[in-house]
């Protein structure tokens, strides 16, 4: 059995109405003061920047969006007892919306989905967050011990959970086959996954719209929409 590893980042969710973040219409490029909403330090210093994110939370697309055909490809995949680990740079949480086991999906970067306090760690669902919002709290503060809450993601300014990437790159070392789905393989260390499957001997296959650092390393480079071109992969992997 073929041990496929998949990296995903921001191109697999578009079509469930998320918008990129370094494409050329994406968030950074639009709104690049955006950026501080989700950079640790003005988020912890600054209340205004504080209540600007959850606003932005409130408003954004992330709980509302549902898995797209890429999504529910994967997870057909795994279904039919291939051997798949997903390694994803997304905090949305659609992989395992889409029927992935939890267990089988590293997230990277956290996800979007929880929120954790700062002070004493403790999490909480993003649902039950954004109802405070609603109800008239700017910046809810922590239940327990009244810290400050964050989305349970990995903003800019933090280092991601070294237990996670440990797992990912083991997988990404492991892997026959390598699939990079809708990352611009620009972020570390997520991107280098990708050099370090390719260079312990996996087939690297890149699907994404724009060129990538790692495309001299690819076997195989798809520019076709990924919501067409992936499930058809996929089909012809299995």
């Amino acid at each position: 059995m073929t041990m496929v590893a998949m990296l995903t980042g921001a191109g697999i969710s578009t079509d469930s109405g998320i918008p990129d973040y370094r494409g050329p219409d994406g968030l950074w490029r639009r709104d690049p003061e955006a950026e501080r909403l989700v950079t640790y330090g003005p988020y912890m210093s600054d209340p205004e920047i504080r209540r600007r994110s959850w606003r932005m939370r409130l408003d954004g697309p992330v709980l509302r969006a549902r898995p797209n055909a890429a999504h529910l490809a994967i997870a057909a995949y795994e279904k039919t007892g291939n051997a798949l680990r997903v390694i994803t740079q997304n905090v949305d949480g659609l992989h395992q919306a889409a029927g992935v086991p939890a267990r089988k999906v590293f997230e990277l970067h956290g996800s979007a989905r929880s929120v954790v306090c700062t002070a004493c760690q403790a999490r909480s669902s993003m649902a039950e967050a954004l109802e405070r919002v609603k109800a008239g709290e700017a910046d809810p503060p922590c239940r327990e011990c009244g810290g400050i809450l964050k989305s349970a993601t990995v903003m800019f300014g933090e280092r991601l959970d070294p237990e996670v990437l440990a797992r990912a790159m083991a997988v990404a070392k492991a892997a026959e086959v390598f699939l990079a789905v809708g990352s611009s393989l620009q972020v570390q260390p997520a991107a280098s996954l990708a050099g370090l499957a390719a260079e312990a001997g996996a087939r690297l296959i890149i699907v994404n719209a724009e060129p990538t650092p790692y495309d001299p390393l690819a076997h195989e480079i798809v520019r076709e929409p990924i919501g067409t071109a992936l499930p058809a992969l996929l089909d012809r992997l299995r």
